[in-house]
């Protein structure tokens, strides 16, 4: 077994969010903790019977541990009429009348609604508990999709990816605040919540939220990236706003988010370390429910600044004033990690093809993207008097 340099792994994402040592891993597989320690690390290149081993014993597949690293691809595309010039972009390509054709994801573009197949239907009765669904698809199907919450439109990049390598995995994303997608993953109506939500007292992201909600079962936070968060303006800044404080003016109109958002608390801790009154900016009271809704406002001229993150600033092709780096991570109850559909989910996060597609997003650093951040215990169960 020798160095081989156009060979990758994560390896060691999905070792840690199993929670295994190197030497659990070993004794499983059948090799020695130095061998696990040299593949993680790109030292060894693993023989086949080796890697059969390692996917085993992590109960995957070895696509989802090791890959080539090769050179990029390339092709000739053909730009729509609109394409705009002289500027970085994401593109979707398409074989047209026998020609590529390249699309720039801006705007709109970037983030499309669709409208949503239904799994089944049903009528929720007054007085009953429970719905009778009748089903619309297959059965088996449904049993391997996974529910995510959170407010990143990355969440559907990602989910669209590992549908890609994984054609039974459903990936159901929905739009939530960080507060309202803990909130919902601990009333179990979703399989892992995205939050960036900041403790100016523990200096720290998320984890002291998840450690207040946790009642019963240990929660996992796995990181999704780090990205800047800021204000979104107009691309020309004809009112020249350059910092937290050239928004108390009285011909500035803000957004905001509602309560329980990333953002809003972002906005709210810059207003107070800035001396700035709340209601003293115009349109405080504004709300838009997510980062799209941000952008809208702010290209439709709406709103002349509102909080969002530099890569949706890119995709509205929006003026950004940074103000905070901040880290998002995927928090999910440790039960579900064992579940098939999450490890096949959690299996692509640290492979390149979706780091690489974070990062064309702008502003977005994926250097712990797959690591685990810490485990949060339940609280201990307090017990009544008379209680052993």
């Amino acid at each position: 077994m020798k160095q081989d340099n156009d060979l990758c792994n994560n390896l060691k994402q999905i070792r840690l969010r199993l929670g295994m040592s190197q030497q659990d891993l070993a004794a499983i597989a059948g090799v020695s903790r130095q061998m696990i320690g040299g593949v993680e690390t790109g030292q060894y290149a693993p023989s086949t019977t080796v890697a059969l081993r390692l996917a085993k014993a992590l109960g995957c597949q070895i696509e989802d541990l090791f890959w080539l690293e090769q050179n990029t691809p390339e092709l000739e595309a053909v730009p729509t009429q609109d394409f705009p010039r002289d500027t970085p972009l994401r593109l979707s390509l398409a074989r047209v009348g026998g020609r590529w054709i390249a699309h720039p994801l801006i705007g709109n573009n970037a983030f499309r609604l669709e409208m949503i197949p239904a799994d089944g239907e049903a009528i929720y009765a007054t007085n009953s508990p429970t719905l009778h669904v009748k089903l619309l698809d297959d059965l088996e199907k449904l049993r391997y999709t996974v529910v995510l919450a959170g407010c990143t439109p990355a969440l559907s990049l990602w989910a669209r990816a590992a549908e890609i390598w994984h054609p039974n995995l459903r990936v159901h994303w929905t739009f939530d605040n960080s507060m309202s997608a803990l909130e919902r993953l601990c009333r179990g109506e979703v399989h892992m919540a995205g939050m960036h939500l900041y403790d100016p007292i523990t200096q720290d992201y998320n984890v002291s939220f998840v450690q207040a909600a946790v009642q019963e079962t240990a929660a996992v936070l796995i990181n999704l990236g780090s990205w800047e968060e800021g204000l979104l303006i107009h691309p020309d800044n004809p009112l020249k706003l350059k910092t937290i404080h050239d928004l108390n003016q009285p011909d500035v109109m803000i957004v905001n988010r509602e309560q329980g958002s990333g953002s809003r608390q972002l906005l709210e801790r810059s207003l107070q370390q800035a001396g700035i009154p709340f209601h003293a900016l115009n349109g405080f009271d504004q709300i838009a429910h997510n980062h799209l809704e941000v952008a809208h406002a702010i290209a439709t001229g709406n709103a002349s600044a509102g909080v969002s993150t530099a890569s949706v600033a890119a995709a509205f092709g929006l003026g950004f004033i940074p103000l905070h780096r901040s880290r998002y991570d995927l928090v999910t109850l440790k039960p579900y990690l064992e579940e098939t559909p999450m490890q096949q989910l959690l299996s692509t996060l640290g492979h390149h093809r979706v780091l690489s597609q974070l990062e064309a997003l702008g502003g977005y650093d994926t250097s712990q993207t797959g690591e685990v951040i810490t485990t949060v215990e339940p609280k201990p169960v307090k017990k009544k008097l008379g209680q052993t």
